[in-house]
């Protein structure tokens, strides 16, 4: 199989990174955790205006029609950068899934319509997560009460705010059963809808996982060069590169394991449901360590807001178990080992 990206790929994510390279840089991150508001205008525009958020769903349907392994690059940059907005869960994860929605019910239809068009954002829950993000600034809302699924406005729901340790997750519970719904399912009849949005929520959050840990190992090694100690920079001593050049190896493996995920995310079944955990696991520790590793490299002032890399820490400690955490991970690649064929012939998918 070639994992190798193609150059409309790289494209793609490259537009991306030197967007956020101009919009989402730390200074950007402290003015909008200093005015409370739930995300910067400017830069969102400027990402709905590249219109992404149409990218996973079918051309038929108004979408670009594109595939998870197109989309997993932007996710990384996304990471990588910080990002308050929920591109991410938005354009790979909700919007999906509400089209999938209104393929199999014909109703909804005017929603996905402004979602594609950049009009409003979709925020979905699911029965992995405990919270709905960003539901507060959603024009639709993917709601579970009990055994059922709602396809809401926001009229429809009152939400209530819950705490997260990352100042930019704005997170929500349901007050109550929606007072009336667009669509109604039980759950049983949009499990399949759920279970491919799961396998979607849980690569894009090891791809930002990923660009999480580069970012903070960048940051520990541009300070490791700048801190003076006994009239060297800290990064000349051996024991501060070995910390770094770990964090980095760890990075290294992750990456092909996600891309991996990214190709066979398609399949739905127990292989690329098994690449895609193995890959949320593995990225979930990757972006641990470098965080760590880079808050001991900043020493006693890495544990303080004043520091950049306290904003990737808080959001490595949100992604590790958003989408299942490793121990849910974990039990889905204990399916694939222990109830199906291993050996070197079973490493890739066929076709």
């Amino acid at each position: 199989m070639d994992f190798r990206f193609t150059d409309e790929q790289k494209m793609t994510a490259e537009a991306v990174e030197g967007l956020l390279a101009d919009l989402c840089q730390a200074s950007d991150l402290r003015r909008l955790m200093e005015s409370g508001d739930a995300r910067d205008e400017k830069r969102w525009t400027a990402l709905v205006e590249m219109g992404l958020q149409g990218a996973l769903v079918a051309e038929e349907k108004g979408g670009l029609g594109l595939k998870p392994a197109d989309f997993v690059l932007v996710a990384e940059a996304c990471g990588r950068a910080g990002l308050p907005e929920p591109l991410v869960d938005n354009a790979g994860v909700a919007i999906p899934l509400l089209a999938d929605i209104v393929r199999a019910t014909g109703a909804g239809a005017d929603l996905l319509e402004q979602a594609l068009a950049g009009e409003i954002t979709v925020a979905a829950a699911h029965p992995v997560n405990a919270f709905i993000a960003d539901a507060d600034t959603a024009g639709a809302i993917i709601a579970i009460w009990n055994d059922e699924l709602f396809v809401v406005t926001p009229d429809a729901v009152e939400l209530v705010r819950q705490q997260s340790s990352d100042p930019f997750r704005r997170l929500f519970t349901l007050a109550a059963r929606p007072s009336s719904a667009v669509v109604s399912l039980p759950l049983p009849e949009a499990q399949a809808y759920l279970d491919a949005a799961l396998d979607r929520g849980a690569l894009f959050s090891a791809a930002q996982l990923a660009g999480i840990a580069q970012r903070a190992v960048d940051l520990g090694v541009a300070y490791s060069k700048e801190r003076m100690q006994f009239g060297k920079p800290i990064g000349s001593y051996q024991a501060v590169k070995h910390l770094l050049a770990t964090a980095q190896v760890k990075i290294e493996f992750v990456r092909p394991v996600i891309y991996a995920a990214a190709a066979a995310t398609p399949d739905h079944n127990v292989f690329s449901r098994s690449r895609i955990s193995h890959a949320k696991i593995m990225a979930s520790e990757a972006a641990d360590l470098a965080c760590r590793t880079s808050v001991q490299v900043h020493g006693a002032m890495g544990y303080s807001w004043e520091v950049d890399v306290h904003f990737f820490l808080k959001r490595a400690l949100a992604l590790a178990s958003w989408w299942g955490d490793a121990r849910f991970h974990r039990a889905r690649v204990a399916t694939r080992v222990f109830g199906h064929p291993l050996g070197a012939d079973q490493t890739f998918p066929k076709g």
